[in-house]
C-alpha cells in the first residue's frame, strides 16, 4: 500500500527514496536508498577509482571535464525541467542556476593545473643550499552533502573543484532532491566511463551520517548551521577534514547615496529569488535616514508584481513542507512585536506557497531579524548612519555575503562587514563569480569554495626540499662547529637586526 504523504516531502517506499514535487505532489524521482554496507561499499569503489582519476594527469581530467561541462551545456533545458519538477523552482530560476554551474565547472577544469600544479619557492637564508617545492596532492575521495535549495549549482562547487583537484567523488543528495543528485552522476559517467569516479548514495539524514563515518578522506557539507554541527561531530571522531557551508542572515545597507530604483530591484531580486530558500539571500535591509520611505516605496512597488505559482511565474512553491511554519512564526513576530507589513503578512503563508512580505521597524530581536527565515520575506528597517547599519549587520554569529548599495562610502563599508563575501551595487553576484571564494565565517561556517582557494580547499599542499649544495652555515647538524655557531649569529645580526 502507498503512504500517503504531504507533496514535497520525501518518503521511502520498498528501500527506494521517493521525491515529489512539493506544489502538484507529482513523483519526480525513485532511488535506492544507501545502507551503511552501500555507503562503505560505494566510497571504497571510490577509493579506487580515485587512484585511476589521479593517475590520468592533470590534462586528461581536464578534457574530461570540459566534455562533462559541455553535456551540460547542451542539456540545460532538460536539467532545468528536472529541476523544475522535483523542487518547485521555475524553470527560468533553475536555467539560471544550471548556466552558473556550467561556467564554475569550466573554470576549476581550465585552471586547476595553474593553481595546484608544482612550483618552486624561494629559499631563505638559513637554508639556502636547499631549493624549495611546493604541489598539491588530491585527498583521495571527497564526500559532498548536497542542499535542495541549489541542486545543481551548490554541489557543482565542491564536486567540480574536487574533481578537477584530482579527487573521487561521493555525493549524498538531499532526500528533496534526489533526482537532480542522480542525473548529475549519470551524465558525468556519460563521459567517464572507464571508473565510477563520480557517484552518489541516497536517503534520509542517516545516510549523510554514514557517509561522514565512511572514510571519506574529506567531507563538505552545505546547509543548515544546525546539521553542520551534526556533521562536524560526526567527522571529529575519525579526524576527517571538513568544509562547513551553513546558514545565513545576509544583510543589505543603503546609504543615503545610493541609486535606490538599483538597490531595490536588487533587494527584491536578493530577497525573494527561489522564492527566498537561498543561503545568500537578502533577508535584513537597513537603509539610512532620508532614503528609508523612497526605498521602501520603491521595494514594495516591485515586490507586489512578483507573480506566485507553479508554473510560469516569478516564484514557485517553498521546497521543504516543513518550512512553512518557520516563515510563520517569523511573520506573526514580527508583527506581534511591532513590525508593519508594508506588503504581504499575516496572511501570507498560503501552503505550498508565501506571498511576498515586507515587514518595516521590526525590533532587533525578533526571529525574523535573527533566524534564518529562508521564505519571501524582507525586513527593512532605518537607521541613523551606515555605522550605525554596519553594527546591526554584524550582531548576529552569521556571516555568509551581505550587500552595499552607495557611491562614496560603499567599498569601505563591505569591507567592514563581518562576512565571507559581499556585492557592491548588486546582490548574490560573488556566488556567480568563479574567480571568486565562497564562504562565511562564523554561525555561517568555514573553508571556501570556488576560485583558487576552492581548488586548493580539495588538495593537500605537500612541501618538498632538495639539497642543492654543501652547507655554507652548518645549523641543522650535530657536526657543527662553535665557529659555525658564531658565523651564522653574525649573519643573521647583519641581515635581520638593522
Amino acid at each position: 500500500m502507498t503512504a500517503v504523504h504531504v507533496p514535497g516531502t520525501p518518503v521511502i517506499e520498498d528501500g527506494r527514496l521517493v521525491s515529489t514535487n512539493p506544489a502538484t505532489g507529482a513523483e519526480a524521482g525513485r532511488l535506492p536508498v544507501a545502507s551503511p554496507a552501500d555507503v562503505a561499499a560505494t566510497v571504497a569503489q571510490a577509493r579506487a577509482a580515485g587512484e585511476w582519476w589521479a593517475g590520468l594527469g592533470v590534462a586528461a581530467r581536464r578534457e574530461r571535464l570540459l566534455r562533462w561541462r559541455g553535456r551540460l551545456a547542451s542539456r540545460i533545458e532538460e536539467l532545468a525541467e528536472l529541476v523544475h519538477v522535483e523542487g518547485g523552482k521555475p524553470v527560468a530560476e533553475a536555467v539560471v542556476e544550471v548556466v552558473t554551474a556550467v561556467e564554475h565547472l569550466d573554470w576549476a577544469a581550465r585552471n586547476a593545473k595553474r593553481v595546484l600544479g608544482p612550483r618552486r619557492v624561494r629559499s631563505r637564508l638559513m637554508l639556502a643550499e636547499f631549493s624549495a617545492h611546493l604541489e598539491y596532492q588530491p585527498y583521495g575521495v571527497v564526500g559532498v552533502i548536497g542542499p535542495w535549495n541549489y541542486p545543481v549549482f551548490t554541489p557543482i562547487g565542491s564536486i567540480a573543484y574536487a574533481l578537477a583537484a584530482g579527487n573521487a567523488v561521493v555525493l549524498k543528495p538531499s532526500e528533496y532532491t534526489p533526482a537532480v543528485g542522480q542525473w548529475l552522476v549519470d551524465s558525468f559517467a556519460e563521459v567517464v566511463t572507464e571508473e565510477p569516479v563520480f557517484s552518489a548514495v541516497h536517503g534520509l539524514g542517516d545516510v549523510g551520517a554514514a557517509l561522514c563515518r565512511s572514510g571519506v578522506d574529506k567531507l563538505a557539507f552545505t546547509g543548515s548551521t544546525a546539521t553542520g554541527r551534526k556533521v562536524m561531530a560526526a567527522c571529529a571522531e575519525s579526524l576527517t577534514p571538513v568544509l562547513i557551508e551553513a546558514g545565513g542572515k545576509d544583510a543589505m545597507i543603503v546609504d543615503t547615496d545610493a541609486d535606490l530604483d538599483a538597490a531595490a530591484t536588487a533587494a527584491v531580486w536578493g530577497g525573494l529569488t527561489n522564492a527566498g530558500q537561498t543561503c545568500i539571500g537578502i533577508e535584513r535591509v537597513y537603509a539610512v535616514e532620508g532614503v528609508f520611505d523612497g526605498f521602501v516605496d520603491r521595494v514594495v512597488q516591485r515586490a507586489g508584481r512578483i507573480t506566485v505559482g507553479a508554473d510560469g511565474t516569478d516564484i514557485g512553491p517553498i521546497t521543504m513542507p516543513s518550512q512553512l511554519e518557520v516563515i510563520r512564526r517569523h511573520i506573526d513576530d514580527a508583527l506581534a512585536r511591532g513590525g508593519r507589513a508594508v506588503l504581504g503578512g499575516a496572511d501570507a503563508v498560503q501552503p505550498p506557497y508565501v506571498q511576498p512580505t515586507v515587514l518595516v521597524d521590526v525590533p532587533e530581536d525578533s526571529a525574523a531579524v535573527r533566524e534564518e527565515t529562508f521564505g519571501p520575506t524582507l525586513t527593512i528597517n532605518r537607521v541613523r548612519d551606515v555605522d550605525e547599519a554596519v553594527a546591526r549587520t554584524n550582531a548576529l554569529r552569521y556571516g555568509l555575503g551581505g550587500s552595499v548599495f552607495g557611491r562614496r562610502r560603499a567599498m569601505a563599508v563591505a569591507r567592514r562587514l563581518r562576512s565571507g563575501m559581499a556585492s557592491v551595487n548588486s546582490a548574490l553576484t560573488f556566488a556567480g563569480m568563479s574567480t571568486l571564494p565562497f564562504g562565511g565565517v562564523g554561525d555561517s561556517g568555514f573553508g571556501r569554495i570556488h576560485g583558487a582557494d576552492g581548488l586548493r580547499e580539495f588538495a593537500r599542499p605537500k612541501a618538498i626540499t632538495r639539497r642543492r649544495a654543501r652547507s655554507l652555515l652548518p645549523a641543522t647538524t650535530f657536526d657543527r662547529t662553535d665557529a659555525d655557531v658564531a658565523r651564522l649569529v653574525k649573519l643573521v645580526k647583519r641581515f635581520y637586526g638593522r
